[in-house]
């Protein structure tokens, strides 16, 4: 079995005069609408700290977040000097260029507002949210996939993968690593921990476990995936994908840590 040369999809799925659907948008709305509809199911089984109709008013709050967070993250994360040499390309979404920890930030912050506005827990939403956010990861991932972007290091092993767009060498199929470890592995987890292992009821691990899970799970896949090309390798060998989710797993480890001492909430 040797490399899979993968064909070169179009990033825009159809296009009807100058409205194009692309499968990065696709990844986002399905990612959204999948969130929305696991929230309030798993807010209706909630010790009545978050309600359904708090998630349901959120999806509009969250998908600001994910957007302006997810852009301005790129912006000032990864390419900070060629948007300030050139403010008109931060709006233009459709070249690509998205940050997983800017839309992190962002939603984190419309949760804080939201909260605020409504009255309610922070982390009773957070918790909720955070057991939600892979499904978005996951479908995020595939798209990045069929995009042939984001790709692996070169390697030999057999499920290698050749890139249209990376040159002729096999490389990793780090998209679907990332799909199965940060959408497949962590939903199951995570559901796991809410379900089953009643984390719901000691506010703030579940939001402790997705950040450890997350962090973990991009470290991981750091090591194979191809470094950008603006910023490179950093010392050790390291990314600076990876150095953004070290703050990722401090903070989880600390949330899980002081859910885990505080006692349970009621049921009631």
């Amino acid at each position: 079995m040797g490399p899979f040369a993968f064909p070169e999809f179009d990033p825009v799925l159809f296009q009807i005069g100058p409205f194009a659907i692309r499968w990065y948008a696709l990844a986002y709305i399905f990612g959204l609408i999948g969130a929305w509809r696991y929230g309030i199911w798993l807010a209706r089984r909630a010790p009545n700290l978050v309600k359904p109709e708090h998630i349901d008013d959120f999806l509009v709050w969250a998908t600001f977040g994910v957007i302006l967070g997810g852009r301005l993250g790129y912006v000032f994360f990864y390419q900070p000097v060629f948007f300030l040499e050139n403010p008109a390309q931060i709006p233009q979404m459709w070249n690509g260029g998205m940050s997983f920890h800017g839309g992190l930030v962002g939603v984190i912050t419309a949760m804080i507002l939201f909260a605020r506005r409504r009255g309610i827990a922070f982390f009773a939403l957070a918790d909720v949210i955070a057991a939600t956010t892979p499904i978005g990861l996951f479908l995020g991932r595939i798209a990045n996939f069929i995009n042939g972007e984001l790709w692996g290091r070169t390697t030999d092993v057999s499920w290698a993968v050749i890139f249209p767009h990376a040159g002729p060498l096999p490389r990793h199929p780090s998209q679907l690593y990332e799909a199965f470890l940060e959408g497949l592995v962590l939903f199951t987890v995570l559901s796991l921990l809410v379900l089953v292992w009643r984390s719901r009821w000691r506010v703030g691990l579940t939001s402790g476990a997705f950040l450890v899970g997350y962090a973990l799970s991009r470290i991981a896949v750091e090591t194979v995936r191809q470094p950008d090309d603006y910023i490179g390798l950093l010392a050790f060998g390291s990314t600076w994908g990876q150095w953004l989710s070290v703050p990722m797993l401090a903070l989880g480890l600390y949330l899980i840590g002081r859910a885990c001492m505080r006692p349970t909430v009621s049921a009631a």
